[in-house]
């Protein structure tokens, strides 16, 4: 990976990171909150998703109804997402129009409204989005698993937040959330594209310096007790299909074994992939496609990882066939993990899993949106090293490395099952 960016910090505390890409007449900016999910308390769950929603409600320079307008005439796109960990706000333009999106997060970093109505509208919006999520078998079974995995630690809730709370969060509550994290001192500032990086910064000090720094935001630190037992839950619901979701324990995206665990992902069931934007890649040639699906224990299986500041998890779900018992596809499932943890895997192998886990991964993160995404996502959890060194960390994984992995994380004493057992009333949707 090249190392061509320029890397400041303001005196209020603001990171900005600068990366030139002439290949294009294009910018895309982004700014990163350390404020997810996970700083939620009880009663407050849901909270960070819609402060999110509310930056886009307007300011006294900005208000709500001119901004789509003002970004989509001068041919930019723009959004936002809310994880766990984080919080961040995206601009992709034309070079010579990304001022507007520079101003724009200045302005809202300091100076969003919250109208009492916006608010209102917004609580509507953000139940019945939460609704929907309900009508979708996946979320249901992931969402009692994250409960069951998680009685401690704040990655117990889904990111959108619980009804109860979601009723009954106040506009005062949104406006101290906001204020609490959306300090210079607890962002980090990326853009990659075509600028001069020397005139950028100075137009970035300008616009964001006068912002004031703010108090370091509390952080709960609430840690998970080891889990000693194997938990198997069901859920039931509306449709005809079953599901199994099969969960372990994953470390933090900075702990070392990230990357052999990332190469088991590979061979197992195809790679995750990290990036925001980019397709994915067959998961056929996976183990786990070739001894569940090809042999129609179920009709889909897919492994996923998630870079996370503290242990996650990593999740197997399985589409079960409608020929089969849930229990027959987790015996084959289970036959999988016991042969990579008892065979030591040929090198051909993982040569072959490491060259897809790292064609997702750089394929992905060429474009001038992921180059800037990294910069500043990376820093969530690790630091932009972390991106810089992936792949080289990646193909330093030998066959003795998943071994290891395979028998210390993938234990059915620390692993959580569940099952989607439909009732048949009705169709539920998978997915959106």
């Amino acid at each position: 990976m090249k190392k061509d960016f320029k890397k400041t910090t303001l005196s209020n505390g603001l990171t900005v990171f600068l990366k030139e890409i002439h290949t294009a007449p294009l910018v895309s900016s982004w700014m990163w909150y350390r404020v997810g999910s996970k700083d939620e308390t009880t009663g407050r769950t849901g909270i960070s998703h819609w402060v999110e929603h509310m930056q886009f409600k307007g300011t006294p320079n900005f208000p709500s109804k001119v901004l789509d307008q003002a970004v989509a005439r001068d041919g930019g796109v723009w959004n936002a997402f809310t994880f766990m960990d984080w919080t961040t706000y995206f601009e992709t333009m034309p070079a010579d129009k990304i001022d507007l999106g520079l101003r724009l997060e200045a302005d809202r970093m300091a100076n969003s409204i919250f109208d009492p109505k916006e608010v209102a509208s917004e609580r509507t919006v953000i139940i019945s989005e939460r609704e929907g999520s309900e009508n979708e078998p996946l979320f249901r079974l992931g969402e009692a698993i994250q409960h069951a995995a998680f009685r401690v630690h704040p990655y117990h809730h889904e990111i959108i937040g619980d009804t109860a709370d979601l009723q009954t969060i106040t506009r005062d509550e949104l406006y101290q959330h906001y204020k609490t994290y959306y300090v210079p001192n607890n962002a980090v500032m990326a853009a990659a594209g075509d600028f001069d990086s020397k005139s950028m910064l100075a137009r970035i000090r300008e616009l964001f310096e006068p912002i004031p720094a703010g108090t370091t935001p509390p952080r709960l630190a609430r840690h998970e007790p080891v889990q000693t037992g194997e938990l198997r839950l069901n859920v039931e619901g509306p449709g005809e299909t079953t599901y199994l979701q099969v969960v372990y324990r994953f470390p933090a995206a900075s702990h070392p074994d990230f990357f052999p665990l990332s190469v088991l992902d590979s061979l197992l069931a195809g790679p995750s992939n990290l990036n925001m934007f980019g397709g994915g890649i067959s998961n056929r040639t996976s183990r786990l496609y070739r001894s569940l699906v090809d042999k129609e224990y179920a009709v889909g299986i897919s492994g996923g990882a998630s870079a996370t500041i503290d242990p996650f998890l990593y999740t197997f779900t399985i589409t079960v066939h409608p020929k089969r018992k849930p229990q027959e596809a987790l015996a084959a499932l289970d036959t999988e993990i016991a042969r990579v943890q008892s065979e030591r895997v040929t090198k051909a192998e993982i040569t072959r899993a490491i060259k897809q886990a790292r064609a997702i991964f750089a394929y992905g993160s060429e474009s001038i949106t992921n180059q800037a995404f990294w910069m500043g996502y990376s820093e969530m959890f690790a630091s932009y090293n972390w991106f810089l060194t992936y792949l080289d960390n990646l193909s330093a994984v030998t066959p003795a490395d998943v071994q290891r992995v395979a028998r210390e994380y993938f234990r059915p004493q620390t692993r959580i099952v569940g099952t989607y057992v439909p009732t048949g009333n009705g169709r539920a949707s998978n997915g959106r």
